[in-house]
């Protein structure tokens, strides 16, 4: 029997802390690296609990579109998490997607997710019969242009290709700015001194959620990956920022300044996310003190790095997060202080003994990768 999620409780209006708070209608939104040594894990090993277990699928190359579903195939396509007439979110990252340009791309230069994966998981979705998929992010505007979201190539963007495979497969494909786009805010409670954030409604009452993070280290939360990806489905107006020129969602991480306590925040969201796949972007990624350049990330490449990119997809979000923090080596502190939490909250699995790699080992893709330098927890 299906376990039910807190999603599920925010859905069906049981959990005790659930608020609707109206909003506008749906109305679209219109339209070199520094070399580090690898090091290994300081801190003991995390000890594995019974009934840890988690599959976590690899795939390696230079095509995004094949590698995603590669992936998907190896945990067995994605009709084993999408069944006929389900709808779907897809949470990506694009937090600098505003400001894409032919002069600025934020996909060349790590920050934002790739495109190229985005289709693919759309269509992996509408072939298994979804009957509605919309991917949407918070970004750092209120709205801003999909059409900027180019394949790497350059020869796709989100919005041709989500109209042509809606058409293709006869069911909707929405692209939504989620300060502007969501029908409704759903009030839910976190640990930290906020009490309560809202999430879009476009997110709790979606049947099945999918992240899609690019890998990328972070000043606040050492890591930005699947779980840090759901601070996206917060509002930009609940904080006050609305009727300001600076729609800087900096001040929701500075509201808890230690990472550990925004690695609370986080997972709490990601908690009443539910996210049912995680898929994370290794493609070009940030290092250093991300999420961006303007905070003083350094765009890595992994087909320098690594000699190919990487794509890797998981049921179980917290397990993808584990295995992408060993594979740049960061599995101390982001794992055995962040990622815990949410392991502990019984989100998924840690233990790296109680992660089957499919398709590589740990040791086959382990890169060096610049930390960044993050307050410690008090």
């Amino acid at each position: 029997m299906h376990k039910p999620t807190r999603r599920d409780l925010l859905k069906s209006g049981a959990g005790a802390a659930v608020g609707l708070i109206a909003s506008r209608v749906l109305t679209g939104c219109g339209g070199g690296s520094s070399e580090v040594a690898v090091t290994q894990p300081t801190t003991p090993a995390i000890a594995c609990s019974a009934g840890d277990g988690a599959q976590v699928a690899v795939a390696q190359g230079m095509n995004l579109d094949t590698m995603t579903r590669t992936a998907l195939s190896e945990l067995g396509g994605m009709s084993t998490v999408v069944k006929p007439g389900e709808s779907v979110f897809i949470k990506p990252n694009m937090v600098t997607l505003p400001w894409a340009s032919p002069a600025y791309n934020p996909f060349r230069l790590g920050e934002c997710t790739k495109p190229d994966i985005v289709i693919a998981v759309i269509e992996e979705c509408l072939k298994a019969g979804a009957s509605k998929v919309t991917v949407g992010d918070g970004s750092q505007m209120p709205s801003f242009d999909w059409s900027q979201a180019i394949t790497l190539d350059g020869s796709r963007n989100l919005v041709n290709e989500a109209a042509r495979l809606s058409a293709q497969y006869g069911a909707p494909v929405q692209l939504a700015c989620l300060d502007v786009d969501s029908p409704n805010w759903v009030q839910i409670p976190v640990g930290t001194s906020l009490g309560t954030v809202v999430i879009s409604s476009l997110v709790t009452t979606a049947d099945k959620v999918i992240s899609i993070p690019v890998a990328k280290t972070h000043k606040w939360a050492y890591l930005t990956l699947s779980l840090k990806n759901f601070i996206g489905i917060t509002p930009l107006e609940q904080y006050g920022w609305v009727n300001t020129p600076n729609y800087d969602r900096v001040l929701l991480h500075q509201n808890d300044p230690s990472a550990h306590d925004f690695g609370r925040l986080f997972t709490d969201i990601a908690k009443a996310a539910g996210p049912d796949l995680a898929i994370i972007d290794m493609s070009i990624g940030i290092e250093g003190n991300g999420p961006s350049l303007s905070t003083g990330g350094i765009t890595v490449d992994m087909s320098t790095r690594h000699g190919s990119w990487i794509v890797l997809a998981s049921t179980d979000a917290v397990a993808a997060d584990a295995t992408a923090a060993r594979v740049i080596s960061q599995e101390s502190p982001y794992v055995d202080q962040i990622l815990v939490m949410a392991h502990n909250d019984g989100m998924g699995t840690i233990c790296q003994q109680g992660i089957q790699i499919i398709g590589a080992t740990l040791d086959q893709m382990r890169v060096a990768w610049a930390p960044a330098q993050v307050a410690q927890p008090t």
